[in-house]
């Protein structure tokens, strides 16, 4: 097909256009709509496939809620799945991959100049508008899902009987699979909301960031939520549907814009396609190893022997989605390795964008049976329980995980679970920041090795901490978890502050020049930003790495972040964060809005050093026990008691807080001194250029002086006083 339709023709065609010719018609004018619509029409299609194969759909021998909510539940996912995808696909290329003015995109103008007098450019309008309507879609289709939801739990029909609407009330408020399609509702029409209204691309950014946060329901209430492995595979969940909402959702928008990338002399648009590809390509790259490792995790923690992996229809459900996304990589390497060069280079052919939007057309065919068998696939049981046993422990019911073995000293090596986000966060920065490395020493520069090497070692003992034994017992003993508290906050980010990874990002990405963000201008949108320029300050990083401590463990947050996954995810983040500003506000070598002189760093180092002090002796004589309800109940029966090891935590707070602190204050002693070595190194060298014309001058104004007062005592003496 793609040899027959690049060869020329003089006269186009005078047959009726079926097939070919819509096809064909896609070289010059992107996929026509028809055969957009055709990825809808291929969703139902595997969904229908996967359910009947299944029988997921099938009529139950008790509780039926009838073929309306059997068939009608997996529908509004699949809609719900594709309309959200498309929301995060428009907002990802609305905000880092089209340019947001013609002027900024046709004169290579930034900034506010571009803004000014500028009409949007169309594809940016587009992308937006087309986010919009799928962004209504979302939000009535995310309605029909919680009513739907609750008929299927409960088993029976639609109706609309007070009694039926009163227990859906409840099912909202109060069970936990309603309160997480309640709150995927609201987000959605917050989302949609602005998606209407909002044209700044900072406020579009922090759209994406909400609705990227309507997909964290859904990964909680799945089949995941209640494996054996229950954090690990809700945070695998939550990683696959993040990658999955950005390729789908960008191969949706890419397809929806085709006819709008190559721009238009009347309304002065220049062609796009090849700038738009290669980013969307650099992205989808990141989403498909992204989608393919959280999905065989995920798989593996649900299906847990080759048996049920191809004797299961689950399993084989699961094989049909693999598959799939091998060929869907497939094609992204082709896109990469052979289309776009071909896009790239001068008097490109028609041919070439032909076959470009015919592999787009085929990636959005594939991703739409894909997309039904995964909503099919949610709703198929898996090989293993998903339901709570009814002998499960005290410390099961609280942790979601047995007992480990009692804590021994080889023990703070072996006992590892993974946290499969803190490991996709340090493997992304791993490879990040080495791919940056190799890209300014192929261009010339150099780059340290101390800096490379803290990296590293900060990247490992982030995962050692949050997938190591620290995790595991920490959700057991407070002792535990204080060790892996201070050193989350104290030590893994004196050794991310000294790899500089800003410093790199900022040599390594290119500057666009298009009118578009990039990474590079968000990082410096970022660095210059009024929200980061009262988080970085001294005095408010210094406070808030003290304070939060206090505002944490007196706190009801404290119990939150134990008993709930969501809760102990933010508390790890926030005291990464916290530790991570507050050194790099010290020793860091990132550019920052305010950095605090020498001597009042050594001050806030002393002053937190005196509170962490004060922190950890309050718990070691404290005679209360924090998080009671949770300590309290693990039914551990080793170690010592939860009272006698929360005070033992106090002394590891005391003891962890100090020895870093006081690195800290060493290292700000030496870049003191460095700093007045440089300045007195300076000012020699100014002295050699001048010939000391300072010191001269220096010397001279003495000399002025004591001629002066000779002069002065000599008229005193002629005159008798």
């Amino acid at each position: 097909m793609v040899s027959s339709a690049a060869k020329p023709r003089s006269t186009p065609p005078q047959t009726s256009p079926g097939k070919g010719a819509a096809v064909r018609d896609a070289g010059s004018r992107g996929i026509p709509v028809p055969w957009q619509l055709a990825g809808l029409a291929a969703l139902f299609l595997g969904l229908a496939a996967a359910l009947i194969f299944s029988g997921a759909a099938a009529a139950r021998s008790v509780a039926d809620p009838g073929a309306l909510v059997r068939w009608g539940l997996p529908v509004s996912k699949a809609i719900h799945n594709v309309s959200l995808a498309t929301v995060v696909g428009g907002l990802i290329f609305a905000v880092g991959i089209l340019p947001r003015n013609l002027k900024a995109q046709n004169h290579n103008v930034r900034g506010r100049e571009a803004a000014a007098g500028s009409p949007e450019h169309p594809a940016f309008t587009r992308a937006l508008a087309v986010a919009a309507v799928a962004g209504a879609v979302w939000t009535l289709s995310a309605i029909a899902v919680l009513v739907l939801t609750y008929a299927d739990v409960a088993g029976q029909g639609l109706s609309g009987d007070p009694a039926f609407t009163q227990a859906l009330v409840y099912f909202m408020t109060d069970i936990e699979t309603g309160q997480a399609w309640l709150a995927v509702t609201i987000i959605a029409a917050v989302v949609t909301t602005a998606l209407f209204g909002v044209r700044s691309l900072g406020g579009l950014a922090l759209t994406l960031i909400l609705a990227l946060i309507g997909l964290v329901p859904t990964a909680l209430i799945g089949h995941s939520s209640s494996s054996s492995d229950h954090e690990g595979a809700i945070n695998s969940l939550g990683l696959h549907l993040v990658g999955v909402s950005t390729w789908v959702g960008g191969i949706i928008i890419l397809a929806l814009l085709s006819g709008i990338l190559t721009g238009s002399k009347a309304g002065g648009a220049a062609d796009i396609t090849e700038p738009t590809l290669k980013r969307f390509s650099t992205l989808a790259g990141f989403a498909f190893v992204l989608v393919f490792a959280s999905g065989i995790i995920n798989a593996s923690i649900r299906v847990t022997s080759w048996a049920d992996l191809f004797g299961s229809a689950y399993g084989q459900l699961i094989l049909a989605k693999t598959a799939a996304a091998v060929v869907l990589g497939g094609i992204g390497f082709m896109h990469r390795q052979w289309v776009i060069p071909q896009l790239g280079r001068k008097g490109a052919t028609m041919s070439s964008r032909r076959v470009l939007w015919q592999l787009v057309l085929a990636e959005l065919l594939i991703m739409g049976a894909t997309s039904g068998i995964a909503v099919a696939l949610g709703r198929s049981a898996p090989p293993q329980p998903t339901e709570l046993a009814p002998n499960a422990s005290p410390a099961f019911i609280l942790s979601g995980y047995e007992l480990p073995p009692e804590l021994t000293p080889e023990r703070w090596l072996t006992e590892w679970r993974l946290d499969w986000i803190w490991v996709g966060v340090a493997l992304f920065g791993l490879v990040a920041y080495f791919l940056g490395v190799a890209k300014i020493r192929r261009r010339g520069d150099s780059w340290q090795w101390f800096r490379s090497v803290n990296w590293v070692i900060g990247l490992v003992v982030l995962t050692y901490i949050t997938s190591g034994p620290p995790s595991v017992y920490g959700r057991i003993l407070f002792s535990a978890h204080m060790v892996d508290h201070m050193a989350l906050t104290m030590v893994a980010p004196i050794f991310l502050v000294l790899g500089a990874p800003v410093t790199l990002a900022l040599r390594a990405l290119p500057a666009r020049g298009d009118g578009s963000r990039g990474a590079r201008e968000w990082l410096l949108v970022f660095v210059h930003s009024k929200f980061s320029q009262l988080v970085t300050h001294p005095l408010f990083a210094a406070a808030n790495f003290a304070g939060s401590i206090i505002l944490f463990y007196y706190s009801d947050l404290f119990g939150y972040a134990m008993r709930e996954h969501v809760g102990h995810e933010l508390m790890n983040l926030h005291f990464l964060l916290t530790g991570y500003i507050f050194v790099l506000s010290m020793i860091g070598t990132d550019p920052l809005p305010r950095r605090a002189p020498y001597p009042m760093r050594l001050l806030l180092l002393l002053a937190t050093m005196g509170f962490h002090a004060f922190f950890g002796v309050s718990i070691m004589g404290g005679t209360g026990l924090m998080a009671a309800d949770y300590f309290g109940n693990l039914g551990r029966a080793w170690g010592p008691s939860a009272l006698a090891d929360q005070q033992a935590g106090g002394a590891v707070a005391w003891g962890i807080g100090e020895v870093p602190t006081l690195l800290v204050a060493i290292g700000v002693a030496v870049m003191w001194s460095r700093s007045s070595q440089r300045e007195a190194t300076r000012v020699d060298r100014a002295a050699d250029r001048n010939n000391d014309a300072d010191l001269t001058a220096y010397n001279d104004m003495f000399a002025k002086l004591a001629e002066r007062d000779a002069k002065l005592a000599e008229r005193n003496k002629l005159e008798g006083r």
